[in-house]
């Protein structure tokens, strides 16, 4: 019975009733007829719903609680619930039920002489003929459900909507027992007693009514109209100017250039614990096999294939323009599937999940606070850990079909892990050569064969400010490139080495992040990327290291704002070793240097603006290279 609350006028007078707003003193002995009318009995769990009908509740008076049983709303990822933690770009609104606010009462209130009509009254009083005329047919008939002991708490005064809310209530209840065949059970004296009652409370009983036919005609409209009754759609749209000086000896500014990514997220859920999330893109970054077109290629700092480079944006995708799959083109603000995942409890502590076109971050967890492509830093370099994004596992277009498990050990204790490959569509590799030793179908093929990569993190949380994460990941590639697309060397990661030679590739990482206060936090990772070939014709190896560091702020100058300055070093050979070399022929060896700073203005709920900046010293490892500035004034909405 609980769950039609909603669409009842007594639903609400049972909810008035029980949150702090009932008339009299709790009475030991007092029984409840119907306990299946108790609702949030013993869990006090609140159910989640969709905004929508948080906006709609809104409407209806706030001396009012409606509670309603309805199904649970989707898991969302990155999400401690049923299913642990897994990231998708948009969060779910919850429903928040109406708190009422009580009356004031004080001891001298209830000296107030009795009156005879309760109309000469703004309140009902515990002492009125009304009040004890109501609470004698609650306990006769069991009209309203009580706290979750089943008592029946009130000692202070109503008004008179939150009377005429349980009144209403009770003439529900004796109706129904006079339909159902059990008029006897009710007294004469009582249906006279509801008659002068509901003379007295006729105009709120009227406006209660009112209300709760405007929220059903509404509820209706909304469900006739709404997208899915199991899907949920959410969006992200990015707009950005970028602009950039410096790069290589000799190289003229590029222009500024304004650019795109517009995603549509659906999640989708068939239990209400699992949850199928598909997502949509299109942008507008050029680059494709040769970079052309990049700003990355203009500055003169992008590698000779695939536009990997420092100076890339967060929100830029790591291929753009380009199926890395089969090295063929994709045109500016083409529609491609970036996301495709299944996730699923199967157990308390243990989640699985599978897709063919997801990502290392769908499932780890962002430890650092600079995480976010259109909400936070504006580098690549700044938001996620090196070791996430080796073999492609952050390529911005769901390169891999992976499958893994979260397995939460305690609640500050959790361990992720997954295997991905980026060619399992595909059944066998080309014997076309793109360049010398490098076939069009650059990454292998088949599911278990080909470039591939196992991936795990454990995430600790020893204290409410502190988060740690460790990453390890052990990869094969095809050829020979790191494919984090974080700088120029990520594409022939052994220098010196042949395009097609085939790497293995072990990596190491932590982050840490300590929240100083609620509005300050430290944070910073490092890693170490170990590279052998993997051919036995050919004895090279390379290690390469990055770290940062970098302080966050909250709600700077404004609630809702936040800010970031980061310094760091971006990935460089530290080590080689065998037929491998150090520096590139032509390269000046130094320590490369990155240097950011951002600011992100909450306009509203649903828009940001971000003006940031950051600055490359020696970039690429080169100081043959100029110092290179990238400006990004980023826009990006919500819904």
């Amino acid at each position: 019975m609980a769950k039609y609350l909603l669409a009842s006028a007594s639903g609400m007078g049972f909810l008035c009733l029980i949150v702090g707003l009932s008339p009299v003193q709790a009475l030991p002995s007092l029984k409840i007829a119907d306990k299946n009318v108790a609702v949030n009995q013993d869990d006090g769990s609140y159910e989640k719903n969709y905004s929508h009908q948080r906006d709609l509740a809104n409407n209806i008076s706030s001396k009012l609680l409606i509670a309603n049983e309805t199904q649970k709303n989707l898991p969302s990822v990155n999400q401690q619930q049923e299913i642990p933690d897994i990231k998708v770009d948009f969060a779910v609104n919850l429903w928040q039920p109406i708190i009422p606010q009580p009356a004031s009462s004080s001891p001298t209130s209830y000296k107030l002489a009795q009156v005879t009509s309760v109309s000469q009254l703004s309140d009902v009083q515990p002492t009125d003929w009304a009040f004890q005329a109501l609470q004698s047919l609650v306990e006769r008939y069991g009209c309203i459900a009580g706290y979750p002991n089943q008592t029946y708490r009130g000692n202070r005064a109503m008004t008179r909507y939150e009377f005429a809310a349980g009144l209403n209530a009770c003439l529900d209840r004796i109706n129904e027992l006079i339909a159902t065949a059990t008029g006897d059970l009710v007294k004469k004296e009582d249906l006279a007693t509801l008659q002068k009652l509901q003379e007295q409370f006729a105009a709120e009983l009227a406006t209660l009514r009112g209300r709760v036919d405007a929220v059903e005609a509404r509820t209706a409209q909304l469900e006739a109209n709404q997208f899915s009754t199991t899907t949920k759609l959410s969006g992200e749209v990015i707009i950005a100017g970028v602009g950039a000086s410096g790069g290589a000896p000799n190289q003229s500014d590029p222009n500024i250039i304004l650019v795109n990514r517009v995603r549509l997220n659906l999640t989708t859920s068939f239990t209400g614990k699992d949850s199928l999330i598909t997502g949509l893109q299109a942008y507008n970054f050029l680059g494709g096999a040769d970079g052309q077109g990049s700003l990355q290629q203009s500055l003169g700092l992008a590698a000779p294939l695939l536009s990997a480079s420092s100076a890339r944006t967060s929100f830029e995708p790591q291929f753009p323009g380009l199926n890395v799959n089969t090295l063929s083109g994709v045109g500016a603000n083409s529609i491609q599937l970036y996301k495709l995942l299944y996730i699923f409890p199967i157990a308390n502590k243990l989640t699985l999940f599978a897709g063919t076109a997801a990502e290392t971050s769908d499932a780890f967890p962002a430890i650092t606070p600079f995480y976010g492509e259109g909400q936070e830093s504006i580098s690549r370099f700044a938001g996620l850990n090196p070791v996430l994004r080796v073999s492609g596992g952050t390529s911005g277009t769901g390169l891999a079909s992976a499958a893994g498990f979260i397995f939460n050990i305690s609640p500050n204790l959790d361990l992720r892990a997954l295997y991905g490959n980026p060619n399992a569509n595909l059944t066998q590799k080309s014997a076309t050569e793109a360049v010398p030793g490098v076939s069009t179908t650059p990454l292998g093929a088949g599911l278990f064969s080909g470039s591939s990569i196992i991936a795990t993190q454990l995430t600790f949380k020893p204290s409410p400010a502190l988060d740690i994460a460790l990453n390890y990941a052990h990869s094969y590639h095809e050829i020979n490139i790191l494919a984090t697309g974080l700088v120029s060397s990520d594409i022939g990661a052994l220098a010196g080495v042949a395009a097609g030679t085939p790497l293995t590739l072990n990596s190491v990482g932590g982050t840490v992040t300590w929240r100083l206060s609620p509005k300050i936090a430290l944070s910073g990772y490092g890693a170490a990327i170990f590279v052998d070939a993997a051919s036995n014709s050919v004895d090279a190896s390379t290690t390469f290291t990055s770290w940062m560091a970098g302080v966050h702020f909250r709600d700077l100058f404004k609630s809702g704002n936040t800010a970031g300055i980061l310094f760091g070093q971006p990935l460089y050979r530290s080590d080689t070793g065998g037929s491998a070399q150090l520096t590139p022929t032509g390269d000046n060896r130094a320590t490369p240097y990155h240097l950011e700073a951002y600011y992100r203005l909450q306009v509203s709920d649903n828009i940001s603006i971000t003006p940031g900046a950051f600055v490359l010293f020696n970039p690429e490892g080169n100081s043959n290279n100029e110092t290179t500035t990238v400006g990004v004034l980023r826009t990006t909405f919500t819904f």
